[in-house]
């Protein structure tokens, strides 16, 4: 069963996420020759204080 985890940061929509996974889907599908049934994908939402680059929250950079 392939499972795939997205993490992006919060704010996409139900619409956007429903896109991505049927293309995810579908990429997995053409490339592994498996089942549509068996593809799990989980999306993570991140705040942007919860993630930090370079030492510096996401949510501070550019202030």
């Amino acid at each position: 069963m392939p499972s795939i985890t997205i993490e992006m940061f919060e704010g996409r929509t139900v619409d956007q996420k429903r896109s991505v996974a049927q293309n995810v889907t579908q990429a997995i599908i053409d490339t592994l020759g498996v089942k549509r049934e068996i593809v799990k994908i989980r999306f993570i939402d991140i705040k942007k204080h919860d993630i930090a680059w370079g030492g510096e929250l996401v949510s501070d950079r550019g202030k």
